[in-house]
């Protein structure tokens, strides 16, 4: 494990942001909670800024000459408030959902098959 032995740069960051990308993925495949598959895509999302933000960091410009600059930061600004809205209106829908057929199994939500 040459990670361990290194002072901390990009790459730990990516092996985090990846770690959390991975574990959001199993999550939503594997609750049947509306509120764990929610959770989910909120570590998916994470995952992915922090990968952002380390592409655009100053460890990833002194290292080469390739980096997202301030765009990383930008792009991870707009999946922050991407997130939010999602958040918002996914809740919305989960309460409505919940109010009709007092569960959030994901599993009974088939009322709208032809």
């Amino acid at each position: 494990m040459d990670l361990l032995t290194q002072p901390v740069g990009v790459a730990h960051f990516m092996a985090i942001g990846a770690v959390l990308f991975v574990s959001g993925a199993v999550c939503m495949a594997t609750k049947r909670n509306a509120l764990g598959v929610l959770m989910g895509i909120e570590l998916v999302l994470n995952g992915a800024n922090l990968n952002f933000v380390a592409l655009g960091s100053e460890y990833l410009r002194r290292d080469t000459a390739m980096s997202l600059g301030m765009d990383g930061h930008l792009i991870a600004l707009f999946v922050i408030v991407l997130a939010a809205a999602e958040a918002a209106v996914a809740l919305a829908i989960t309460l409505n959902f919940y109010n009709n057929h007092s569960t959030v199994d994901v599993d009974r939500a088939d009322d709208l098959r032809g």
